[in-house]
């Protein structure tokens, strides 16, 4: 039986083209950021009505796990153990080491991220990114910080599942679904956040090898954010699904989102502590602060994404 979410390589290139060619006749200089205006930033703050803020990142994970084979690694660099401060003024210290892109860590990825058919985003040459760091695209782009309309579109609560299973490929369909069932509607300058379940499974049932398997986005569920002229993407994967339904092509949703669209890309963030504070208040949107380190040249930057309701 033919697959109906299985798309073909040619498929796949006009879809690409569809949506490089949504995003505009040319790249703007920060992406699809540069959609998020003075006025749509007063209006998202608007959002505001109890002043509770909520985190979205997950903890930064140090141990060694299927998911996270390179794990940040955190140690304490004074006092040197065994040592026992004295009297008089001491400061404790520590040192913080980490892969930007663990399929572990909330992240943000710039748009000198992705290297698709021999360039980056705008057809920026790959030389652009060096020893010391990209040139072009980087993580500077949002030093000024993401600040914006955030709305949360809960794809498990659609469906009454705790989870989506790993495989499992969220749709257009399904977006517009949630939107429905949460009275609320993804508007130009957003900044949409989907929930897979992915933490929540992760907590349940421990770690798994998610580089094989994870439940995410179907690429045609990209025009869903080319049509309503979405900022930024957050998910609580990294939005691509595992195994791609896309031949030679492993994060069909990174090339459409990143190099085709110039949409900053949040992975693996966590929704379980916002999503039932917003299904206790009907209410799927609010301000959202996201920034970024100012680390030149960085092609991410981990985030503590923060939803203010």
């Amino acid at each position: 039986m033919t697959d109906p979410l299985a798309l073909g390589p040619h498929d796949f290139g006009a879809l690409y083209r569809r949506l490089r060619g949504a995003a505009g006749a040319g790249p703007t200089p920060r992406g699809a950021l540069d959609r998020i205006t003075p006025e749509l930033v007063r209006r998202a703050a608007g959002e505001v009505r109890t002043g509770r803020t909520v985190s979205m990142a997950a903890p930064v994970e140090t141990r060694q796990e299927p998911d996270c084979p390179d794990p940040a690694r955190h140690w304490l660099t004074a006092p040197a153990p065994p040592e026992s401060p004295a009297d008089g003024l001491h400061f404790a210290m520590d040192r913080l080491a980490m892969n930007m892109h663990s399929n572990a860590d909330s992240h943000l990825d710039a748009l000198c991220h992705v290297i698709w058919e021999g360039t980056l985003y705008g057809g920026t040459p790959p030389s652009t990114l060096t020893p010391s760091g990209a040139t072009a695209l980087s993580v500077d782009l949002a030093r000024d910080g993401i600040v914006g309309r955030g709305v949360l579109l809960d794809i498990p609560g659609l469906h009454g599942v705790p989870w989506l299973e790993p495989g499992v490929q969220v749709t257009t369909e399904d977006l517009v679904a949630a939107e429905a069932a949460q009275n609320v509607r993804v508007e130009p300058g957003d900044l949409l956040f989907v929930r897979v379940g992915h933490r929540r499974r992760r907590r349940a049932m421990g770690p798994w090898d998610v580089a094989r398997e994870r439940a995410g986005l179907h690429p045609t569920a990209m025009e869903f954010l080319a049509e309503r002229e979405v900022a930024v993407l957050g998910c609580d994967s990294n939005s691509d699904a595992a195994p791609s339904t896309i031949p030679g092509v492993a994060f069909p949703i990174h090339v459409l989102a990143v190099h085709a669209m110039g949409i900053h890309l949040l992975d693996y963030l966590q929704f379980e502590d916002l999503t039932p504070l917003c299904a206790e208040r009907g209410h799927w949107s609010f301000l959202c602060v996201v920034a970024p380190l100012r680390v030149p040249g960085a092609t991410g930057s981990p985030v503590n994404p923060i939803a203010v309701l």
